[in-house]
């Protein structure tokens, strides 16, 4: 393990892990192991232990290692007490020759590491202590879903800040926004985003699926009905529209709605108010209308599935909302928000490699942000608290050939610009290139490389690339970089 232990231990400076274990042998070998990586060991007996020390020392602890004796009875009880007083510290069980035994209910237990280990895997548990207690951290600040999540439309590209400045521009008027784009793109959240930047935002946001409703139960849906107007009616009901008074009333996949309830619709937005199904008493209504539709609605006038007076009622103010491979610059920021999210929900976390990340920026995804947000969910279960390479992707989304074949492009001569000269620069490939892609994935690499070299340490990384220290710090967060040393202190 010699020398290439000793240069990766050079990134993890400050790594300290507490040993509970009566096995002599075990912690003789542990400490020469961990030696290689700078580390310290410390043998202790109890929680309490634990916690002087890291009290008097000041030392940022980054494991406990447990037997598999410890993982029964009174030292069960003592794993649960380290849960509760430190959430935030990962514990490991580690075994020799006996079996692993059962931590079931011990959601700090995140791994196990048999002796002897190999440095691959080893190395492998760091990062998935350092990962956990970054998860862990962030927690600590919200304990359940963040609203804001729903209400963010992230990215950095182009088209992201030009939807948030049309959001801006009509948010606080009265105006029916007409929101278009594929299934998947974000159209909820943007009329969220809509919803809650408007007067109405202390009053009801109410969405409803048009297209997920039979058609003969879309009018009750929407307008209520009174108790005999239909067989199964045994009593008064309220519709989408009385609930949503005062605020805002979503219509998803209006494209799918049947003609016949476009006509009554369009009444309603013409009238305002309405009449509950098997009542001839008219509902004075005061809702704000967003509607949403991946259809192309244009055609479908054409085609006589769909009313063009209908059409320019809602479409007062039309946002369209681009596939996600038209803004691949998106995807670093996305990951990052995605994985904040399953943190805030207690639901575990997962980090991607920035090969991973530009990997995923090659990918098509025809479902857009929601095919990103189930992917990010998957590996959070298949790889929970670890970090995910390209090779561990599912296959679908590993680019066809190498990703440095983008950035390592073929060479060709060309005139240089003093006389009978000669210079090579890169040639434009037969098949064209996605020029915003292959810069975003080069600049990646070059920064990646600068912080290795550098350990790290940000402002280190910023003078090898020649550029101020703020700037390198944005570009890390715009493409999910992490700062290992920074961050965790590891």
């Amino acid at each position: 393990m010699g020398q290439s232990a000793k240069r990766a231990g050079q990134a993890f400076p400050k790594l300290c892990a507490y040993l509970i274990d009566d096995d002599e042998a075990r912690r003789e070998y542990l400490e020469h192991i961990l030696s290689f990586l700078d580390a310290r060991l410390h043998r202790v007996k109890s929680y309490q232990d634990i916690k002087n020390h890291v009290e008097a020392e000041k030392e940022a602890c980054s494991a406990v290692l447990v037997s598999p004796h410890y993982c029964q009875g009174e030292g069960r009880e003592m794993i649960e007490a380290l849960e509760k007083q430190m959430p935030d510290l990962p514990v490991f069980q580690i075994f020799g020759e006996e079996n692993p035994t059962s931590t079931e209910g011990c959601e700090n237990v995140i791994g196990q590491l048999q002796i002897p280990t190999h440095y691959d895997e080893l190395m492998a548990l760091i990062h998935k202590a350092q990962v956990f207690q970054e998860s862990r951290r962030n927690g600590d600040h919200v304990t359940a879903r963040s609203v804001e999540l729903f209400r963010c439309l992230s990215g950095s590209s182009r088209a992201t800040h030009q939807i948030n400045k049309m959001i801006d521009q009509v948010a606080d008027s009265e105006a029916t926004v007409l929101i278009l784009g594929e299934s998947g793109t974000g159209k909820e959240v943007v009329a969220r985003k809509l919803h809650f930047h408007s007067k109405r935002r202390g009053k009801p946001f109410v969405p409803v699926n048009c297209g997920a409703i039979p058609a003969d139960l879309l009018e009750s849906e929407l307008f209520g009905h009174e108790k005999g107007a239909f067989t199964g009616a045994i009593s008064s009901r309220q519709g989408r529209f009385e609930m949503a008074e005062g605020g805002t009333l979503f219509l998803d996949e209006i494209g799918d709605m049947s003609m016949p309830m476009q006509v009554k619709l369009l009444r309603v937005l013409q009238e305002r108010s309405f009449e509950r199904v098997g009542s001839n008493k008219p509902i004075k209504s005061n809702v704000r209308i967003l509607a949403a539709t991946h259809r192309n609605l244009e055609k479908a006038i054409e085609d006589n599935s769909f009313r063009e007076d209908l059409y320019y009622r809602l479409n007062v103010f039309p946002i369209e909302m681009p596939p996600l491979r038209a803004r691949v610059e998106d995807i670093p920021v996305l990951v990052t928000d995605l994985i904040r999210r399953i943190e805030n929900e207690k639901r575990g976390s997962v980090r991607l490699t920035p090969a991973a990340v530009a990997a995923l920026s090659h990918y098509r995804w025809p479902g857009n942000v929601r095919e990103l947000a189930n992917l990010i969910e998957r590996l959070a279960i298949l790889y929970p608290y670890g970090v995910v390479d390209v090779a561990d992707l599912p296959d679908k989304f590993r680019p066809v050939g190498n990703l440095v074949d983008t950035v390592q492009l073929p060479e060709v001569a060309i005139r240089g610009s003093e006389p009978d000269t000669v210079v090579h620069a890169p040639r434009l490939p037969n098949e064209g290139i996605d020029l915003k892609a292959h810069l975003s994935t080069l600049e990646q690499s070059l920064i990646q490389q600068a912080l290795d070299e550098s350990e790290g340490v940000v402002a280190h990384a910023a003078k090898r690339l020649h550029m101020r220290r703020t700037t390198l710090v944005e570009k890390l967060r715009k493409y999910g970089l992490q700062r290992q040393t920074e961050s965790t202190g590891i």
